[in-house]
């Protein structure tokens, strides 16, 4: 017949669980196997009989030792149980491992001792420390965004703010000087020639000097796209275009926050000159595509293709503007010919703004 103690001692031996029972004195009367072996010993008799506290007990040099002063063997001074993670035992080898303990008080023939419980935590806490590494890759990775997409946002109000004092400033001194020379020269008299061919020139100077001087801006931050929105700048790309180009969008008048406009109209100027520069095309289409999340822009050209980023394309440079937006750059150019870049920018729908109104004195002056 089976005794109540027989199978106590069946489940002792049998549970997964470490545990042992340390005695009034502290020392250790009971270990179960999974409590030998995951203290590194071959068999219990190596430790039965000795003091818990200094056999598998690290102590830390700066807490004080002594049974007295063992949180684990507590509930033998105090009768309440008592659980932490904060310990770490020590394996017949020397190595050290971190625990999470139960300590409960029992009764025994020499008096009160303890019944203990733990688990070698050492693959939690190594699972911890990557979650918190991963946590903080990503923050870290987060922050980085942010202040790339600050960058960005900041360099184009930079960019836009230089242009208009292009604009209003050298340019319109330029205009004032063409006025002035187009005067002078309406009042010459017809035996002036030489002075006539002179003020030619200056004219002809100072119109090759705006014509310069708007295509310097248009290229820095175009009015157009500041006033009235990327349609309208990419249109003005397509009218300057040596070669038929073919626009299609369903994004209309609706307005986008200035620095993904931007970051798109530049990467839709850089492609669009490669098809001329590089590609000898003849034609280029240019899809815009909105669906309230995200912007889809495709370039593409019928030239001789073989085309990549990094390869002499002037994209190296705006694929990390993008790329502050979570957006990407890919360009699919065969061989065979034809080159197509694609650009995908998300965008908070909450961003997606209607078109804006152009204040006075906002009037876009035509780049072409």
């Amino acid at each position: 017949m089976t005794t109540a103690e027989q199978v106590v001692s069946r489940i002792l031996r049998d549970v997964p669980q470490p545990i042992w029972v340390v005695d009034a004195g502290g020392c250790i009367t009971f270990a179960n196997p999974a409590a030998v072996a995951a203290l590194g010993y071959q068999d219990n008799s190596e430790f039965l009989g000795k003091p818990s506290h200094t056999t598998v007990h690290y102590c830390p040099p700066d807490r004080p030792g002594g049974d007295e002063n063992c949180v684990l063997l507590a509930p033998a001074r105090t009768g309440k149980a008592a659980h932490g993670e904060e310990e770490r035992f020590i394996r017949r080898d020397g190595s050290l491992f971190p625990i999470a303990w139960w300590s409960s008080p029992i009764e025994l023939p020499t008096g009160r001792g303890v019944v203990l419980a733990f688990t070698d935590i050492t693959q939690r806490r190594r699972g911890e420390q990557a979650a918190r590494e991963r946590d903080a890759a990503t923050i870290r990775a987060a922050e980085a965004k942010a202040a790339q997409r600050r960058i960005v946002e900041q360099t184009t109000e930079v960019r836009r703010q230089i242009a208009r004092n292009l604009h209003d400033g050298a340019q319109q001194r330029l205009v004032t000087l063409m006025v002035s020379l187009e005067l002078a020269r309406s009042e010459l008299a017809p035996g002036d020639s030489d002075l006539r061919v002179f003020l030619d020139g200056a004219v002809t100077e100072t119109q090759s000097a705006i014509d310069e001087l708007r295509e310097f801006v248009a290229g820095l931050h175009p009015p157009t796209l500041h006033c009235y929105g990327l349609m309208a700048a990419i249109q003005g790309l397509a009218d300057r275009m040596p070669i038929p180009s073919r626009i299609t969008s369903n994004l209309g008048k609706r307005r986008l926050s200035e620095s993904v406009e931007a970051s798109a109209y530049y990467v839709v100027a850089e492609a669009m000159a490669n098809a001329v520069k590089h590609a000898r095309a003849s034609c280029v289409t240019v899809s815009v595509e909105f669906d309230g999340t995200a912007l889809d822009i495709s370039v593409t050209d019928n030239g001789i293709g073989g085309a990549r980023i990094g390869a002499g394309s002037g994209l190296v440079g705006l694929v990390d503007r993008v790329g502050a937006h979570d957006g990407t750059i890919d360009v699919g150019s065969p061989r065979e010919g034809g080159t197509t870049v694609r650009i995908m920018i998300p965008v908070d729908p909450r961003l997606a703004l209607r078109q804006k109104p152009v204040k006075p004195g906002d009037h876009a002056s035509r780049e072409v």
